[in-house]
């Protein structure tokens, strides 16, 4: 079975691929972006079936397919676990929820192998049928690496974003995790009712702001409850963030 993971959380991919390998299976590339996808397809033989996440760093997946159309099955890897389910249903599309769990993986192979012909889908019928559903649908959960854990953190419960030292963590009250993401790619997964960039450096959660005092250059500092990191809000940023607390 020739197969390929289309995922931009890197931690998820390789976990997934993982899953794959302890079932004999080995993908043959591991994909995170729109852009990267297409240009795998072009230059290579489609394969048997696509893992596929829906929202990717650079875009909505869907994207990819009005670029090329690939004849594959699909099974979705999705966080998104209401209405769309209901979607890939009506389609006789496979999907998996995050976090990917062994027994569920195992079912959707098994229900592809046991398909005498392959799922036949049309991608912009899919992608009308499910834009209501992840149109304007921001992130809900990040899956974390722990060690050699996965954890599941709600978007809620995300006290801030801050890059240091060439990397992005994530924070919550009790302690911060490295995550893969880049902020540039984390501002259009987030809400923007909920999160605003306030630096080049760091992203908050309006929610978890305890206290907000003036600094020097007509700029603002805030405290979030256990974080330590300076956040301090850019001075071309001053107006637009007093406008996001007003709203």
């Amino acid at each position: 079975m020739k197969t390929i993971i289309i995922e931009d959380e890197k931690p998820a991919a390789r976990y997934l691929m993982k899953l794959l390998q302890e079932e004999g299976i080995e993908p043959l590339a591991m994909l995170n972006s729109v852009k990267e996808s297409v240009r795998w397809f072009e230059n290579n033989q489609e394969p048997d079936l696509i893992f596929l996440d829906i929202q990717l760093g650079d875009g909505v997946s869907f994207e990819i397919f009005g670029q090329v159309q690939p004849k594959s099955s699909i099974i979705f890897t999705t966080a998104y676990d209401e209405y769309a389910l209901k979607a890939f249903k009506f389609n006789s599309i496979d999907y998996l929820l995050k976090p990917i769990n062994k027994s569920d993986l195992r079912k959707a192979i098994e229900k592809y192998r046991e398909r005498a012909n392959p799922v036949v889908w049309d991608a912009f019928q899919l992608q009308s049928l499910l834009s209501n559903n992840f149109d304007n649908k921001y992130r809900e959960r990040f899956l974390i690496k722990v060690g050699s854990n996965l954890k599941t953190i709600h978007t809620e419960t995300i006290s801030c974003f801050c890059s240091k030292n060439k990397a992005t963590y994530l924070f919550t009250e009790n302690r911060e995790y490295p995550i893969e993401q880049s902020l540039g790619d984390l501002e259009s997964q987030l809400n923007p009712r909920d999160f605003f960039r306030i630096s080049r450096n760091s992203i908050v959660n309006l929610r978890h702001i305890e206290n907000i005092t003036t600094h020097s250059g007509s700029r603002y500092q805030l405290y979030i409850k256990g974080v330590e990191e300076d956040l301090i809000v850019s001075r071309e940023r001053v107006n637009d963030f007093k406008i996001w607390l007003e709203n």
